[in-house]
């Protein structure tokens, strides 16, 4: 385990999701507190994010859990339905958000399974901001952190109301 500091960088934002006493900052995780670093491998949903595709861990197929983890890939012109030459994945999913998607193919030895969010009931229902906060879906585009009012660009999943739990 190793020991840390308040303000030591941790890893980027792209290796790992910031966690309880952390902070993010210009794409780094800091620690926010004293203590041992500990890193999980679970709740990952977004791993890994570049123009071409957003690489994802599955962990429900509908309401089941799955024992196993398995791998999928969003590629970017499965990221919307409309004006696809237009998306950019980076302001469509950030690593730890939950996103709702569906599986279009079984993809490659690398990538597992294809999907897609390219419908509007699918796309990020779950997302934090650089301050940890849940953040709330403020357009088909755009959540907002409730602390900071910050926004970020994300293709938010319209979710229907049954499968909203209160």
């Amino acid at each position: 385990m190793k020991l840390c500091v308040p303000g030591e960088r941790l890893c980027s934002t792209e290796d790992c999701i910031p966690g309880t006493g952390t902070y993010l900052r210009h794409g780094y995780i800091f620690a926010s507190l004293a203590g041992y670093v500990l890193r999980k491998n679970e709740g990952e949903e977004v791993t890994s994010i570049n123009p071409r595709f957003a690489k994802v861990h599955i962990l429900y197929v509908g309401s089941t859990p799955l024992k196993d983890r398995f791998r999928g890939t969003i590629r970017k012109e499965d990221v919307r339905a409309t004006e696809k030459d237009k998306v950019e994945t980076y302001k469509s999913f950030r690593p730890g958000d939950i996103v709702l998607a569906k599986v279009i193919s079984l993809g490659d030895v690398q990538s597992n399974y294809l999907l897609t969010t390219a419908e509007n009931e699918l796309g990020v229902v779950v997302a934090h901001s650089e301050a940890g906060v849940q953040m709330v879906p403020i357009s088909w585009c755009e959540m907002q952190c409730p602390r900071t009012h910050a926004k970020e660009f994300r293709k938010v999943a319209r979710v229907q109301p049954e499968y909203l739990q209160a």
